[in-house]
């Protein structure tokens, strides 16, 4: 027996050790990457490796974990001071961090190797260094733009006509209760809910898309929770990941979400017959992005920048971008030649990220919004100590008011829980008797 629990305590320990690198390992020869899952091209990470032997000589092992809440990857590094070398944040926490002084600077110069850092649209790099925080180096020093995109509504062009999605209002409106699902994010549905709110003071120009998004006033606040409420009675589900299913089955007609899970959907939906379109609403909205930083606690800042760098490369970024459906942050003319759509019967203006020579273009506006849009997008800045009352209202609207089916659903769940429960103590108390009466009868015998 003793010597059976040895063997599984050493497999335990193997199995344990096999999760970690190696001790004797030099940690120069590792990169601890931490990323959103499903958000790299597949074959991207060996092509690095072999990359990285090219420009230094050195052997690098990737160490690849995945996050799916930013909050979750920010407590790793800020409270459990994780050595992850490279991690990709979105630009509310990319802000956070550097307020907190958690993140290096990124190296510029390489053994080999043009710095493809060069290639990310400067209009991208201008709303980086908006994130700069006071005395210290430009933002874009710290973080490099790997993905960005929009929020907007994905929508079935059987059900509905684009006309009708003119403005934000659509989600409020009952004829489409019950077929609205929203993204479960409560920064986008904060900003949602200001802007239609105050869609008259953005008509004539007295608000502006950027001030009201990111208005944590005690008024605007109480404004988002009146709004979400009204707008919780249409909605069918607040989603994570499930939204695109459902608009690619038609079991939803409108879908509030960011255009890289449009873009996928619209796709996806193409190969079953079913044809979806996304629009963002004349009030305006979101424009996010998400970004490489390498956490104070890093280990191999060598490694993270060249990684960085390489993902920057024109072809490398296509190739992520394919894996997707979101948008690099590159704007090289072969990005440009790679997404052009011949097929497509609208043009865009992309000047904005891509210079005079992309000023009447076809390309999808899920992946690049046409400059009249960009004007009226804005990004959400980090709420900081506002964030737990922001929290707080987003409870509130996600636990209040339900709707009378929901609360039959809650009814019938806690009635058979009920019914369970003393079916199964009273089989008990009926097994617990018949078990007496054999022992008594064993007794007499």
């Amino acid at each position: 027996m003793k010597k059976l629990n040895l063997i599984l305590v050493t497999l335990l320990a193997c199995i344990g050790f096999s999760s970690c690198y190696n001790a004797a390992e030099k940690r120069e020869n590792i990169l601890k990457i931490y990323n959103w899952a499903d958000y790299i091209g597949e074959g991207v990470l060996e092509d690095f490796q072999q990359y990285y032997k090219e420009q230094t000589g050195k052997d690098i092992r990737i160490v690849y974990q995945t996050f799916d809440i930013n909050e979750i990857m920010l407590t790793k590094i800020e409270k459990g001071h994780e050595d992850f070398d490279v991690v990709c944040p979105s630009e509310y926490i990319i802000e956070r961090m550097l307020h907190k002084g958690l993140l290096l600077p990124i190296d510029t110069v390489f053994a080999h190797s043009p710095n493809y850092m060069n290639n990310v649209a400067p209009f991208i790099r201008e709303q980086i260094d908006k994130l700069t925080a006071d005395g210290d180096l430009p933002a874009s020093r710290y973080a490099v733009c790997y993905m960005w995109g929009t929020a907007g509504i994905l929508y079935n062009k059987k059900f509905v006509k684009e006309k009708e999605l003119a403005s934000w209002g659509c989600l409020w409106d009952k004829r489409f209760s019950g077929k609205i699902l929203m993204k479960d994010a409560y920064r986008d549905s904060y900003g949602t809910a200001l802007l239609y709110a105050h869609r008259q003071e953005l008509k004539d120009g007295s608000k502006t898309v950027s001030e009201l998004m990111n208005d944590y006033s005690p008024a605007a606040m109480d404004s988002v929770e009146k709004y979400l409420k009204l707008l919780k009675p249409n909605v069918a589900g607040w989603e994570a990941d499930f939204g695109k299913e459902m608009m690619t089955k038609g079991k939803a007609w409108l879908n509030m979400t960011w255009s890289g899970d449009a873009q996928w959907a619209i796709e996806e939906a193409q190969a079953v017959g079913v044809d979806l379109a996304y629009t963002v609403p004349e009030e305006g909205s979101n424009v996010w992005y998400d970004g490489w930083v390498i956490p104070r606690y890093a280990r191999n800042k060598e490694a993270a920048s060249y990684f960085i760098n390489f993902l920057c490369r024109p072809d490398i970024a296509l190739r992520n971008m394919e894996e997707n459906g979101y948008v690099s942050s590159i704007a090289a003319p072969e990005i440009l030649e790679a997404c052009t759509d011949s097929t497509l019967t609208g043009y865009v203006d992309a000047s904005y990220f891509f210079g005079d020579t992309a000023k009447h273009v076809k390309l999808r506006n899920t992946q690049y919004p046409d400059r009249s849009v960009i004007a009226r997008c804005a990004m959400i800045r980090d709420f900081g100590e506002h964030t737990a009352q922001v929290l707080e209202i987003w409870s509130r609207v996600k636990g209040d008011n339900l709707n009378s089916g929901i609360v039959v659903l809650i009814l019938v769940v806690v009635g058979g829980l009920s019914l369970w429960q003393i079916h199964r103590r009273w089989t008990a108390y009926k097994r617990k008797r018949l078990q007496h009466r054999k022992r008594r009868r064993v007794i007499r015998r």
